[in-house]
Order: C-alpha cells, then sequence, then structure tokens
C-alpha cells in the first residue's frame, strides 16, 4: 500500500526541511458514516498538538496498538507525546488502531494508518514509536504495520522508511517481535526520546551516512537501545537457547533500562488530552511515585519499575492544579502500582480534598492494598466524590499461597480492613485473586469462597443490613521476565478451567452466602497465550505473524481473541523448531538456562532473582525494602541512588487565601 504522499520543493530551503506531507482526511473523511465510533477517528482533542511540518526535523507517530477508547488515556503514550512536542523542531503525533470495519474500507480505498492529529501517513514519519503494556497487542501492531506501506519485517525496510521502535512494560522481552521492530527501549521514555530525537536529528543533518544501518549502529552504541538485529541467537540441541552475542563491532552485550530518578523534574503531563469519544478512563490522572519494592514475586511492573522514587506532595499538588485548568475533569487519579504507600498519601489526600471540595472534584486509587487501608484516606478520597465500591488485591486465596507469592497480608488483617468500611457506610467490596500461582492447589482456590463467606457474615454483623455484597474476581497467572517466577511453570488452561469451575461450584452452593458473593474470572486460554508470547523467543515471531496472516486482532477483546486459531498457527510455526506451545508456558525452567531476555538488563540481579524464587518454593516471606535493610536485588547500585521516599514536611497550601470580613 502507498500512503498518499505529495512533496514540494523551495529554493530557501534544504530538500529534507522543504518536504510537505499531505493529510489523508480528504480520503478518510469519506469513509466514516460507514464504520462505528467514527469520532475516535477525527482528532482535535483538546490539549492535542499540530505542529507545522517543515519546521520539524524529527518527526514521531506515537502508537498505543489498541482502540481509540483504551490507547488515549494511555499515561505513557501521552507523556512522550507531550515531552517531544515541547522540543523546538520536534513533532509528535498519535495513532491508534482501528477497528475491523475501518481496516477493511482503508484497504479498499487506498488509505493508510493515518495519525489523529493532522491524519498524516505513519509511512511519512522518522521514527514510529509502540508502547506495549500487553503482548496481546502484537498483532495489532502488525496491522498498523501493513495499513501504513511499511514492511512487516525489519530486514525489508530502507532508509525512507520510519524506525519502528517497542516500549513498554512488554518490551522488557521484545524477543517474540524481534523481526518486526527496529529497535527496543527498555525503561522509563522521558529522557531515552529526546536522547534518540537528538541521534536521529544529527545523522540526518550529516545527509543520513551509512544508510538504516548507521542510524541503527549510532542507537545502538549508546548501550540504551536495543537493536535485535545486531544481535545473534544460538540454540543447543534441546531447544533452550545457548547464548546471544552481538555480530556488530561497538554494540553492548547487555542493554541497559532508562530510569528517571526524579519526578519533580518531570511533571508530565501537564496539559492532559481530554477526549472526544468515551474512553475507559474519565479522569485526569497523576503518578504519585514510580517503582514499587513491596516485593511481589508474581509482579513484572514492580520488578522492572525498582528503585521507589516519590514525586513530591508539592509536586503532585502542582501537577493536580494545572491539570485540573486544562481539562475541566471532575475527578483526579492518583496513580502508582501502590498508590496508598506514598509516605505522604494522608497529606495528599487530605490537602486535595481541602482544596476542591467546593468544586467537587472527586480522588481515586486504582486500587488499595489490605495493610494499607484506613478510613480517613477512604473518607478523603471520596469526600468530594461519590462513595463507589472499594477494592482489594489480595491475589492469593490461602495464607500459605501468599506467602509463596509474597504478598504479605492475613485473612485476619482483610477482614478487620472491610469491617471497618462496612461499619463506617460501604456496602461493596471487591476482591481480586490469580489462579494458577506457583504450587497453587485445588485447597488454596476454594479458601476463596471462604475468604468471601467471611468478608459478607463480617459485613453484615458490623453493619447491621442484609445488603452487604462482595465481589469476586480472578484472572489467570501468567509468569513474566524479569521476575522470581520467570522460571515458573504455567498451569494449562484445562487445569485452570477446572479448578475456577470448582470454585464456582463452591461459591454457589452456599445457600446463606452465596448470593451476596459475586463471581467474575477469565478462563484459562487467553492466559496461555498471554503466557508463549511474555516468555517466548525469536521463534514465536513465526506464530505472531501467521495468527496475523490468519486475521488476529484485538486479542486483548474477548469478542475478538480466538484460543483456536492462536493454537493452530503456534503448531504448524513451531514444529520445525522442535518446540511446541507447553515448551513455552508449563515447562519450569532451571537455574542454568540462559532466558531470552538475559541480555536486556533491567537493573536485577539475576541471582538475587533466582534467590527469590528458592525462597517462593520455600514459602518464605521478605520484607519492603524501603524499611528494612536492603536485600541486594542490584538496582540501586546500579544507579546509585535508594528508594526517594518522603516524608517531606511540606503541606499543601490552599490555592487561594480567603479574606476575611
Amino acid at each position: 500500500m502507498v500512503p498518499l504522499v505529495s512533496t514540494q520543493r523551495s529554493r530557501e530551503m534544504p530538500a529534507e526541511a522543504a518536504e510537505s506531507v499531505s493529510s489523508v482526511f480528504p480520503q478518510l473523511e469519506a469513509l466514516l458514516p460507514h464504520v462505528q465510533k467514527p469520532i475516535q477517528y477525527v482528532g482535535g482533542e483538546l490539549n492535542s498538538t499540530v505542529k507545522d511540518w517543515e519546521s520539524c526535523d524529527v518527526r514521531w507517530a506515537l502508537m498505543y496498538p489498541d482502540a481509540y477508547e483504551v490507547g488515549l488515556p494511555n499515561q505513557g503514550v501521552m507523556i512522550l507525546y507531550e515531552v517531544l512536542n515541547e522540543q523546538q523542531g520536534v513533532l509528535a503525533e498519535r495513532t491508534y488502531s482501528v477497528w475491523p470495519d475501518l481496516e477493511a474500507l482503508m484497504r479498499e480505498h487506498s488509505v493508510p494508518q493515518f495519525t489523529v492529529d493532522s491524519h498524516r501517513p505513519v509511512k511519512a514519519f522518522d521514527v514510529f514509536g509502540l508502547s506495549f503494556s500487553t503482548e496481546l497487542g502484537y498483532t495489532n501492531m502488525l496491522a498498523a504495520l501493513d495499513l501504513a506501506g511499511i514492511p512487516l519485517e525489519a530486514k525489508d525496510r530502507g532508509i525512507d522508511d520510519p524506525v519502528v521502535l517497542a516500549g513498554g512494560h512488554a518490551a522488557f522481552n521484545p524477543e517474540p517481535i524481534a523481526d518486526f521492530i527496529d529497535c527496543a527501549v527498555i525503561g522509563d521514555g522521558e529522557q531515552a526520546v529526546l536522547e534518540i530525537t537528538a541521534i536521529i536529528r544529527a545523522w540526518k543533518a550529516e545527509g543520513r551516512p551509512g544508510g538504516r544501518e548507521e542510524l541503527l549502529l549510532r542507537l545502538a552504541k549508546t548501550g540504551g537501545v536495543y537493536v535485535p538485529g545486531f544481535y545473534d541467537v544460538e540454540y543447543l540441541p534441546d531447544g533452550r537457547i545457548a547464548r546471544v552475542v552481538p555480530n556488530r563491532s561497538g554494540v553492548p552485550w547487555r542493554v541497559s533500562k532508562h530510569t528517571v530518578m526524579d519526578l519533580d523534574e518531570w511533571p508530565y503531563p501537564k496539559q492532559p488530552l481530554v477526549p472526544l469519544a468515551e474512553t475507559v478512563h474519565e479522569r485526569m490522572s497523576v503518578e504519585i511515585f514510580r517503582g514499587c519494592t513491596r516485593g511481589c514475586r508474581f509482579c513484572q511492573a514492580g520488578m522492572i519499575t525498582r528503585p521507589v522514587r516519590e514525586r513530591s506532595i508539592t509536586g503532585i499538588g502542582d501537577m493536580v492544579e494545572k491539570g485540573l485548568k486544562a481539562t475541566g475533569f471532575e475527578e483526579v487519579g492518583l496513580l502508582s502500582l501502590s498508590s496508598a504507600d506514598h509516605s505522604e498519601i494522608a497529606d495528599v489526600a487530605k490537602g486535595l480534598a481541602d482544596r476542591y471540595e467546593e468544586d467537587k472534584i472527586g480522588l481515586s486509587l486504582p486500587s488499595t492494598r489490605v495493610d494499607a487501608f484506613n478510613i480517613d484516606l477512604a473518607n478523603e478520597l471520596t469526600r468530594n466524590g461519590r462513595r463507589s465500591g472499594l477494592t482489594f488485591a489480595p491475589e492469593g486465596g490461602s495464607e500459605r499461597i501468599r506467602k509463596v507469592i509474597n504478598k504479605m497480608v492475613s485473612e485476619d488483617d482483610l477482614i478487620r480492613t472491610v469491617a471497618t468500611a462496612y461499619g463506617n457506610g460501604w456496602r461493596q467490596v471487591k476482591l481480586y485473586f490469580m489462579c494458577g500461582l506457583p504450587t497453587e492447589t485445588d485447597d488454596d482456590v476454594l479458601q476463596i469462597a471462604d475468604m468471601a463467606t467471611r468478608v459478607i457474615q463480617k459485613g453484615r454483623e458490623v453493619s447491621g443490613s442484609g445488603d452487604i455484597r462482595c465481589t469476586v474476581s480472578i484472572g489467570g497467572f501468567v509468569p513474566k521476565p524479569h521476575t522470581p517466577f520467570q522460571w515458573s511453570p504455567q498451569l494449562s488452561a484445562e487445569e485452570t478451567d477446572a479448578r475456577l469451575q470448582k470454585l464456582r461450584d463452591k461459591i454457589r452452593g452456599d445457600k446463606k452466602y452465596g448470593r451476596s458473593i459475586g463471581f467474575r474470572y477469565h478462563d484459562g486460554k487467553p492466559g496461555i497465550v498471554e503466557g508463549l508470547l511474555s516468555r517466548g523467543d525469536r521463534r514465536t515471531g513465526a506464530v505472531i505473524r501467521a495468527v496475523y496472516d490468519d486475521g488476529g486482532r484485538f486479542d486483548g477483546w474477548r469478542e475478538h481473541f480466538s484460543y483456536d486459531r492462536w493454537m493452530a498457527c503456534a503448531d504448524k510455526a513451531l514444529e520445525p523448531f522442535g518446540v511446541d506451545v507447553d515448551w513455552y508456558t508449563t515447562r519450569e525452567r532451571g537455574y542454568e538456562e540462559v532466558l531470552p531476555w538475559d541480555h536486556l538488563d533491567s537493573g536485577l540481579d539475576k541471582e538475587w532473582l533466582w534467590e527469590d524464587w528458592q525462597d517462593a518454593l520455600d514459602e518464605t516471606e521478605v520484607d519492603d525494602c524501603r524499611w528494612t535493610p536492603c536485600f541486594d536485588c542490584g538496582v540501586c547500585p546500579q544507579f546509585d541512588t535508594w528508594p526517594q521516599t518522603g516524608p517531606t514536611g511540606k503541606k499543601l497550601l490552599p490555592l487561594t487565601v480567603k479574606k476575611s470580613d
């Protein structure tokens, strides 16, 4: 597919600077009456940015590879969009996955993948950057590349094709998409995108010497950009990896993650985007800290984002003030992996509730740890907004399994917490668990029903009401790279479904409390596909390509996901390599095995991860290193730092001083 690009030359400007790229909106507009939710493709959101093409010499197309309603609120893309557009001579625009109805029409009428900001063809940009929070977006990436007219495989791209760059949490193991991307960045993106921009700018100013390979080599030599094409993977006869080795001089053996050390220096987004169409989050969000040292062994996000870096209470206040003025939202989300762990969360919540009491601005936390919850915090969070249900995440149903996963919450702690909530007017609590955790048995899962029963029982007791609800929500556990569970076997889809069926039967069979317990769960099939991709190597790229060619799109959406398609494609694509889906998912790894991501340095010492895996098998808990001596995970020495926490001793002051009569 050829993008609709027109070029004009000016004698006063260099050829590169004078290129003008036309909008494809005239062609797109004719298609919009024939698709669902056409508003998501028109752009023009409040706080969006359209810069002059000719005045910029480095141009980024940023994508969250999912539908607009999921992609627009994504904080990562929104931050990078603003960071880049603040730079002189740099332009960043956004693109999202188009639904199958529009994709078919775009192919029929030769309309290429476009940005929503100015509807320019993605192929015309210097960089096509994709942020992957989940591996199930990989087929959407291939659809976008194909629609853009960019060759699907990196080896087939020329000097005028964009550099295809992957980031986000899933990029900590980019090997399954190694054939399709030019490079990957692991870790925080704010500084990384500016460094990459400077390298591209210099290369272009020099006349693009050495072509595409020279540019990628310059990026790789920084030590912070991974270029899969510059590494060869060697395999053992049994299918395991023998080693991963650079095939170019000057390319590092290991690539390091990027870490922003002072969040107050990066107060983004300053002007959050306000969507035109309905999205999954209708609020203004502020990241109050980054990283987590609770040490939950299943949690990739907590491991790879270390060390803990808190945003100051005054920095949070400034961001909320500016963000609300810029957006008009009526709710503020205080985001992090465990927001109630911020050292000044009580003062943050009270200060913001005081500030915006007259404006009725509500506050929210994504979820609350059982051992971090207190009624004063909850009351501040709900003072100006509606009192909705509370969400807690015990993760494991039994005391034993919570020791395995290092989720140091006892059932008595949970009951005391929910008793406090029910006794203070809440009527609904949601509990989140996982099924398929390492060493888990049927009994560990069935104890979830016992816990939910105790919650309802205690709620009725303290509230004096029978109108008490507890919703149990269960997701399948998927072992992730750079965690202590990266060696763990995954529970098969059939075993997961059987275990959940037993739990459902137990809850429904409880005549006294069962009707007060809601039960929501995901079957085991999507987890197996996610597991295949999360711990896959380059050979699994053939599976992704086969699924895409067979029509696979939007695999994170139940109505579009096809387990049978993935398994059929995997059987055929993996057969020549002598491995199968079970080899990647339900097989336990040994200490000596080279893992596909070992050459990507998350800062965590592999020996420490292995020791923590052994502690898990021994059911040994480990404390949070913010408040105890260091456990030598390796992160802080690498970055010459330590957990950055308060308290700062500062308070949030009123925005205006009221004059007395």
